[in-house]
């Protein structure tokens, strides 16, 4: 028997701190004005994508004690930019990063339950935590927690905000005293819920949404966090976008679901994948250059090299080889707030010394090395090119589609949906069009049952009377 064609998912990724996107480019547009987001999302609807994803970070990033400058400082925050985004868009999902060590569960709930009733139903949630003291000096609580009790507290607080989503219920026997019809009627229910990281109780303001509660994304590629993403969460974001990387970490997250009591369908794999289109495939393997060297300018290569010898580089010609000494091994590190820092300092003699061998192998400057090592160009070529390459590693069970990250926002997806998705649909492997409102729709999930129902007061028929 043949294998079933799957449909590809696509979403786009607005990008936030990074060096991914080229702002020496002139069409590098502003990440603070609205316009930016109105005309990304739109031109993500006009590509008929899943849903927008933003990225969030709680605290600037810092570096030699100074605010590091060199892409993103500061930005909208995410519900209001998400907000004001379901007033422009249709049927595009509004997907944000909302930490779950830093904030509260009937906060974090009300927030969510609102943006899915402002945008009838296309809420999502990237659930993540943080791991740093850092970070944690903008909140009262400060300081971090272990890896294992940060996820230990994300997953409370993911079931208690689940507790919260749940108490209205939808499912109570209701005549309009008018017309004599029997209704659903929503009612606000009381939650209580008590353990070493929350203890609350009350009743939720904000009644049951369009979708129940909002879709959950988890982006941790640790083995806490895809057992978390495997227990509760809709997709999971990957970094593993080549076959190989990506069929084995494909296989193991499906293989997690059946633990928790679920099915291979409830979870999808998505990794960010960024694009450089060319009218050959030559012209594109030579943009792309273009493009790796403009993201990976002087100045970034000497920061990030920098992280990894966690010292100033001083004056280093990176157009030169690679540092001579080993890196300087300590829990103090040059460079705070950013994830790749963390990355570095964990054996940073041996990767400095892997960095060392590529350079020998290919005569590759500092600069070079540093391009080769932190991009993440994943499809290039002319579009049939690109679009054949998608299709097959979503057929071959290495995704189940991916997230779009543009070297250049907001206009950067624009070539995307003009020139691969039409050869997609020509395919039979994407949508020509939406066939539900919802995000859950969108993305072939299950619609979520409805909570069971409680006690009220009834008339002397049995049947409370709607006012």
């Amino acid at each position: 028997m043949s294998k079933p064609i799957k449909q590809i998912h696509l979403a786009a990724h607005f990008p936030g701190v990074n060096n991914t996107t080229v702002w020496s480019d002139p069409a590098a547009g502003s990440h603070i004005e609205f316009e930016s987001f109105r005309r990304f999302a739109q031109t993500a609807e006009r590509g008929k994508f899943d849903f927008l994803f933003l990225a969030e970070g709680l605290r600037l990033r810092e570096q030699n004690g100074l605010i590091y400058d060199l892409d993103v400082v500061g930005r909208p925050d995410t519900f209001t930019v998400l907000a004001a985004l379901a007033a422009v868009t249709d049927k595009l999902g509004l997907t944000g990063t909302i930490n779950s060590t830093f904030n509260e569960p009937y906060e974090v709930a009300r927030q969510f339950a609102s943006l899915d009733h402002l945008s009838a139903g296309r809420a999502a949630w990237n659930v993540v935590t943080s791991w740093d003291a850092f970070t944690g000096e903008n909140f009262r609580r400060g300081g971090y927690l272990a890896q294992a009790d940060r996820y230990e507290r994300a997953r409370t607080f993911l079931r208690t905000t689940w507790e919260l989503f749940d108490s209205w219920r939808g499912d109570e026997i209701v005549a309009d005293k008018d017309t004599g019809q029997f209704l659903a009627d929503p009612r606000p229910g009381s939650f209580e819920h008590h353990d070493a990281f929350f203890d609350i109780a009350g009743s939720f303001n904000v009644p049951r949404s369009p979708q129940g509660r909002p879709v959950i994304f988890q982006a941790g590629d640790s083995d806490e966090g895809r057992d978390f993403a495997a227990a509760s969460a809709d997709a999971i974001f990957a970094r593993h976008s080549t076959l190989v990387e990506g069929q084995a970490f494909y296989a193991d997250v499906k293989g997690r679901l059946a633990k928790f009591g679920r099915s291979r369908d409830q979870l999808l794999v998505l990794p960010a994948a960024t694009f450089v289109l060319g009218d050959t495939d030559e012209d594109a393997v030579e943009l792309a250059r273009e493009v790796r060297l403009a993201q990976v300018s002087p100045q970034t290569a000497t920061k990030l090299l920098e992280q990894l010898w966690n010292t100033e580089l001083t004056d280093f010609d990176v157009d030169g080889p690679l540092p001579g000494f080993d890196p300087v091994v300590s829990d103090t590190l040059i460079s705070q707030g950013r994830a790749s820092a963390r990355m570095f300092a964990k054996d940073p003699v041996a990767l400095a010394n892997e960095w060392r061998a590529k350079a020998e192998a290919g005569g590759l400057s500092a600069r070079e090395v540093v391009a080769q090592v932190t991009g993440r160009q994943s499809f290039i070529g002319a579009p049939a090119t690109v679009a054949e390459s998608i299709n097959h590693l979503v057929q071959e069970d290495a995704s189940d589609g991916f997230i779009l990250v543009p070297h250049i926002t907001p206009d950067g997806l624009a070539p995307f949906v003009d020139q691969v998705v039409p050869l997609l649909q020509e395919r039979g492997v994407f949508r020509a069009d939406y066939a539900g409102s919802t995000l859950r729709e969108h993305l072939g999930l299950d619609p979520l049952p409805a909570p069971a129902a409680h006690s009220t007061a009834t008339d002397a028929t049995g049947v409370r009377v709607a006012s």
